[in-house]
């Protein structure tokens, strides 16, 4: 069996390695490291386990899919919560490591929502700086500018 890098395998004969699902993490012309990645039943796990297989043992493996893509619909519902939380912790972050440019694009955000009121800009030029401040803000916040 030809494995590169990100493939994955399952052990077919029980007994020597753990069930379930290995990435192959390194290659070499002699011998493969596995890292187990997911349960018998497919889904993801991370278990730390790494293996060093020899050519001559692959033969104990077969092709296997990737358990990143099985996840349960209630795990991810239950997860959504604290994902969302760390993307806006994340985005909090970068604008606070980059403050000028950050204060810059809120300014022009501010500038635009409240322009065509208070500073007497008209409409579409108001609409246009909110857009360009809140696209900057989008750029810098994911880390993009």
């Amino acid at each position: 069996m030809d494995l590169e890098p990100y493939d994955h395998v399952r052990p077919t004969v029980d007994g020597e390695y753990e069930p379930g699902i290995y990435r192959v993490v390194g290659t070499d012309g002699d011998s493969v490291t596995l890292l187990r990645v997911g349960d018998s039943d497919g889904h993801r796990v991370s278990s730390g386990t790494v293996v060093g297989v020899s050519s001559d043992e692959l033969d104990a493996f077969e092709p296997a899919e990737n358990p990143d893509g099985n996840r349960p619909l209630g795990a991810r519902l239950v997860s959504l919560p604290a994902t969302v939380g760390w993307s806006f912790v994340a985005f909090g972050q970068q604008l606070a490591a980059r403050p000028l440019p950050a204060a810059a694009a809120l300014a022009l955000f501010a500038v635009g929502l409240v322009g065509e009121s208070t500073l007497g800009l008209r409409e579409p030029l108001a609409t246009v700086i909110a857009l360009v401040g809140a696209l900057a803000l989008t750029l810098l916040g994911s880390g993009r500018l």
